[in-house]
């Protein structure tokens, strides 16, 4: 069984940094573009960034120059460091990985979500 657990998350100040990181554990055999989303309350989902398998990233505009997502294939674990914070970055964070188990083709799988709040 797969599973993607999400750590990091906290109560910070406004200017201040978290990292998340977002382990995947289970029978994988093979990982591709790994996400992170947020929601924030009464808001819909939204892509914060995006990493593929070749290293390619991509930001929501909100978080550019601010946010980075890194992966470590090895530990099947993808990052996102967050610098700069703002109070409207207050969201649930999930982080959604496209990957392959034993047994089974790709599929979509998610965290259960981190807290992140931001205080100004």
């Amino acid at each position: 069984q797969v599973q993607l657990v999400e750590s990091g998350g906290g109560l910070v100040q406004a200017g201040g940094s978290l990292r998340l990181a977002c382990a995947g554990s289970g029978s994988i055999l093979s990982i591709g573009t790994m996400r992170w989303f947020r929601q924030a309350p009464e808001k819909q989902r939204e892509l914060v960034a995006f990493i593929t398998t070749t290293g390619s990233t991509n930001y929501a505009n909100s978080v550019k120059g601010r946010f980075t997502i890194s992966r470590d294939n090895a530990k099947k674990t993808v990052y996102l460091e967050m610098n700069s914070l703002k109070p409207e970055d207050t969201a649930v964070y999930y982080c959604n990985v496209v990957l392959r188990a034993a047994g089974l083709g790709y599929d979509d799988y998610w965290g259960q979500g981190t807290q992140v709040t931001i205080s100004s």
